[in-house]
């Protein structure tokens, strides 16, 4: 499996991905297999072609997989500059955002566990935010709808907390969040569970609910956050 942040392949300093790949299928008889989290699986090896395929992907640096697990469960849709659609920015602004949200995860030991966010620049859902644990849909330049609590296995919908954030007030939003599921999470609790049974966001139990309580619950609801 090889990691490829937001399925962008292309050459960029220090990570030459699209020409490794090249390299590869130039002597690879098998098949590439694109993965619905915007990774690609290597299949079929022959065992004689184990030992240059493994060299290449060294070479490219297509073999790291020395990412927190945030990063490895986050995805994008490409927006601006190729989607004519595109309200806010997604792929190139989500790892950025990881970036910041990965140093509040590891601040509480979170590092290796997964938490499933997704970004799009429109409300289409292209990178299927209506089912991340938490999502941002873009609705301006800089501007995002933030929603919680979906299934992480997509098997649930979220629901908006915030109609609109910014870059300072997602980071502002997220850390109590997070150390509080950090602290007080029950064994095997996912994050879009977690700020379920926490009060955080209502349960979405089939999609007519969407809207039923959007805002956040109690002392989370957006109105009461911003008194």
């Amino acid at each position: 499996m090889l990691f490829i942040e937001n399925g962008c392949i292309q050459d960029e300093p220090e990570r030459d991905f699209k020409t490794g790949l090249r390299k590869i299928a130039m002597i690879y008889k098998g098949t590439f297999r694109l993965t619905a989290n915007q990774h690609i699986m290597i299949s079929e090896i022959s065992t004689e072609d184990v030992p240059e395929i493994k060299r290449i992907l060294a070479k490219y640096k297509l073999d790291n997989l020395n990412h927190a697990v945030l990063r490895l469960s986050s995805s994008a849709c490409v927006a601006f500059p190729t989607c004519g659609l595109a309200m806010a920015e997604s792929e190139h602004y989500l790892p950025v955002l990881i970036d910041k949200v990965e140093k509040i995860s590891e601040e509480n030991g979170l590092r290796n566990d997964s938490i499933v966010v997704r970004m799009t620049g429109f409300p289409n859902g292209c990178a299927r935010p209506y089912v991340a644990e938490v999502a941002f849909v873009g609705k301006a330049p800089g501007s995002y709808s933030m929603l919680l609590g979906g299934g992480y296995y997509g098997q649930r919908l979220n629901k908006i907390h915030r109609e609109t954030v910014s870059d300072p007030e997602i980071r502002a939003i997220l850390k109590p969040i997070i150390k509080r599921y950090a602290l007080e999470r029950l064994e095997g609790e996912h994050f879009g569970d977690f700020v379920i049974r926490a009060g955080y966001i209502a349960q979405t139990i089939s999609g007519k609910e969407w809207y039923d309580n959007m805002g956040g619950e109690g002392q989370y609801r957006e109105a009461a956050a911003a008194a």
